[in-house]
């Protein structure tokens, strides 16, 4: 789940290059972290510090970050881990999700979290993932979405099924700003709706499973053939066509 506040970065000399630094998490990363969970989460679901460390440590291929070049701040952060495909209809919660097994094959990931104070650092992050999901076979990632204009709705619908809400369209896009920012970065298809998936008040504590599916990963054979190099280079050529 990701949230928005001020630009990322203050007012710099014109030659100074403002990208994100994206790369895989580190322990030494935990103080940034850490400050990042509490900026972007209520007192209860920022995750503490030694769960950010076994994250790290089961899975350092699937937790990435974005930093700010300049100050070194964590701008964003995405935590993942394998599961089956059809994990979610076993899940009741995040919590579930959480500790479902590691099957033995999958091409399927979770996200346990994903936390940002940055648009562009969002992006620039799933643009470092991309090429390196490709070469290592995954296929989709699934992610929990809170729906926080689902009380607001509540108020004046109060008998409609939640369902109603969730798949509401504006313009051909999610009624929900925040599965409208999901749509936006490929998170488009609604797989499950979950009563009681996380703590979140506008939600109504509220879950909508979205699964998300990375472009060209039909392709696997061929991005295992190739460096990374090169596949990173070809996704970036790529990355204004889709």
């Amino acid at each position: 789940m990701t949230f928005h506040d001020a630009p990322a970065f203050p007012d710099l000399p014109p030659a100074f290059d403002a990208r994100p630094d994206v790369r895989f998490l580190r322990a030494d990363d935990l103080p940034e972290l850490v400050a990042l969970e509490r900026r972007k989460w209520d007192e209860g679901q920022a995750a503490p510090a030694d769960e950010l460390l076994a994250r790290i440590r089961r899975h350092p291929d699937l937790c990435v970050g974005a930093f700010c070049p300049w100050s070194g701040r964590a701008l964003a952060s995405l935590f993942m881990r394998p599961v089956a495909s059809d994990f979610w209809r076993s899940a009741r919660c995040w919590a579930d999700g959480l500790a479902a097994p590691v099957p033995v094959r999958t091409n399927s990931l979770f996200g346990i979290s994903l936390s940002s104070s940055s648009g562009e650092a969002v992006d620039a992050l799933l643009r470092f993932f991309w090429p390196r999901a490709l070469r290592a076979g995954w296929r989709h990632i699934f992610l929990g979405s809170p729906v926080p204009g689902l009380s607001a709705w509540r108020r004046r619908h109060p008998l409609a099924p939640l369902e109603d809400y969730v798949h509401a369209r504006r313009g051909g896009l999610p009624l929900d700003p925040q599965l409208r920012y999901y749509h936006g970065r490929g998170f488009d298809e609604i797989v499950a709706v979950k009563p009681g998936y996380f703590p979140h008040a506008r939600s109504l504590d509220v879950g909508v499973v979205l699964r998300g599916t990375i472009p060209l990963s039909a392709l696997s054979p061929l991005w295992r053939a190739l460096p990374l190099s090169t596949t990173a280079r070809m996704t970036r050529r790529l990355e204004a066509m889709l």
